[in-house]
């Protein structure tokens, strides 16, 4: 088989001073003097790893021995990582594919060019670690004034633009209605009578929607916990002291009229809502909407609660992650019985009543009958015979091209800030921020697609697993039903299986 030549490109943010990667496709192909390649181009992704759809195809190709010498601009192009580099020059070697920097002249045969390339990745990992600090050091300097430091508004609040400091920022205010019901919650939880329970049913009952969806206990649990919500005063300052909180804020600040901001501290790796120990409170800009006395109230009445947990690994069923309910597509869950016996739940049903569920369906009739499909689905040769090309793929096509429209349009939008007055500059940066997560979102979107897309490697243990089912462990049935599956839907007597192929 006649090997190809493959040239990697990458860029991580379309700036007038980063180079294209058209222009790193220019410089490629000078190596190639005149030769035949395939190109590989991931826009808007890091090289802090190697989660990127064509990098990705591009080391599966590689694996089925089809390239011979991979090109790229430069080496932090393919990785910024010592240790992603390493492995990706151990599969180089492994399948003798030739490596070459069109910047950086290095000979991989060699032990010397394998040490220069090596030295060269170490400063390449300095230079990411170096900005990470720099902008780490920039978002504790500004959360540590008071500023707003993204993300959606609390329920309960909207944000407006304001100048703190002569840095244009956003604020949290008031939403009326949705203040009210913020107000009303805290009163009722204040209560000791009132459970999580008795809330989540109260609003689903009436039809209020929280962010467009049934409130439900983890969510009404961080409601409950978030100090922006409280007018902090002394007492509030002393409770946060007292759970080993640092407190950015002078105590004359805490003046019982603002709310509060809780950030993520620093080397702190607990939940900042559930552990507050290590992590930075400042007093914000906004008002808050409880009193010091009923938040307080609450978040002790929370602080003897048992932790409503989410996104647990799954030990009672190979089927988690999968398994949803047929009537309102909120996940299953597998309840253990005092006999062991297992049955799955609607945990949408579990929160607040507002599904009817599935009906008592015992877990292990649906694994078996997952088992048997899947054993049906592989012998009926409804497998694909190999990894196709993501490229070839019309969902990645179509991402693709409404990746490049946004790019386009962020660079119209850019070259037009030359000159715009006030208005229109705030203008188009609001659209540019639009539009960057739209592309964002996009190339989410074919990291999950690269992801569900098994190689070939990983069907020949699929099939291997089916046959050896009963002597393999709870991972390896978890795996197969990830590669096979995308999800189950139970309704009373029936499961219907949506298939990855």
């Amino acid at each position: 088989m006649n090997r190809i030549n493959a040239i990697y490109a990458r860029q991580s943010v379309d700036r007038a001073d980063s180079i294209s990667i058209e222009s790193q496709i220019e410089f490629c192909k000078y190596e190639l003097k005149g030769g035949s390649f395939r190109e590989y181009k991931d826009r808007g992704y890091s090289g802090k790893n190697t989660t990127r759809p064509q990098l990705q195809q591009l080391l599966a190709d590689i694996r089925r021995g089809e390239v011979e010498k991979v090109i790229v601009y430069k080496l932090d192009r393919i990785s910024r990582s010592i240790l992603d580099f390493s492995n990706m020059m151990e599969l180089f070697q492994q399948y003798q594919v030739e490596f070459v920097s069109s910047t950086e002249k290095f000979d991989t045969s060699t032990p010397m060019g394998r040490a220069m390339l090596n030295i060269c990745i170490v400063f390449a990992q300095l230079e990411r670690e170096t900005i990470q600090k720099r902008v780490c050091d920039a978002y504790y300097s500004r959360s540590q004034k008071g500023f707003y430091m993204g993300g959606k508004a609390p329920y309960g609040y909207r944000l407006e633009e304001i100048v703190m400091d002569g840095i244009h920022t956003k604020k949290l205010v008031e939403e009326p209605e949705e203040g009210e019901i913020i107000r009303e919650i805290f009163s009722m939880y204040c209560q000791p009578e009132t459970s999580y329970g008795d809330i989540t049913r109260y609003y689903t009952e009436k039809g209020v929607l929280f962010y467009g969806k049934a409130l439900i206990r983890p969510m009404l649990a961080q409601l409950l916990r978030n100090p922006t919500y409280v007018r902090a005063d002394m007492d509030v300052y002393r409770f946060f002291r007292s759970q080993g909180t640092n407190i950015a804020s002078d105590p004359g600040m805490f003046d019982g009229i603002h709310g509060c901001y809780l950030y993520q501290g620093r080397g702190a790796d607990t939940d900042k809502l559930q552990n507050l120990r290590g992590h930075m409170l400042v007093i914000g800009p906004h008002e808050g909407l409880i009193s010091s006395e009923i938040w307080l109230s609450c978040r002790i009445k929370l602080l003897g609660n048992k932790t409503v947990v989410a996104n647990r690994k799954a030990v009672n069923t190979w089927l988690a992650g999968k398994v949803k309910c047929g009537h309102c597509g909120y996940a299953l869950m597998s309840v253990k019985t005092k006999s062991g016996k297992q049955y799955l739940r609607c945990t949408r049903r579990l929160n607040n009543k507002a599904c009817p569920g599935c009906g008592k369906i015992y877990t292990e009739d649906v694994e078996r009958h997952v088992y048997e499909e899947m054993v049906k689905k592989l012998r009926e040769g409804q497998v694909p015979v190999g990894h196709r090309s993501l490229k070839e793929d019309p969902r990645v096509q179509k991402i693709y091209e409404e990746i490049e429209a946004l790019e386009k349009e962020i660079g119209i939008l850019v070259e037009s800030l030359t000159g715009a007055g006030e208005i229109l500059s705030s203008y188009i940066d609001q659209r540019v921020d639009q539009l960057d997560q739209l592309r964002r979102q996009k190339s989410e979107e074919l990291v999950a697609l690269s992801e569900n897309q098994a190689t070939p490697e990983q069907m020949e243990r699929v099939v291997s697993n089916i046959s050896l089912w009963d002597n393999i462990g709870f991972d390896e049935k978890r795996f197969t039903v990830d590669k096979m599956i995308t999800v189950l839907k139970i309704l009373p007597g029936t499961v219907q299986i949506q298939w990855k192929f």
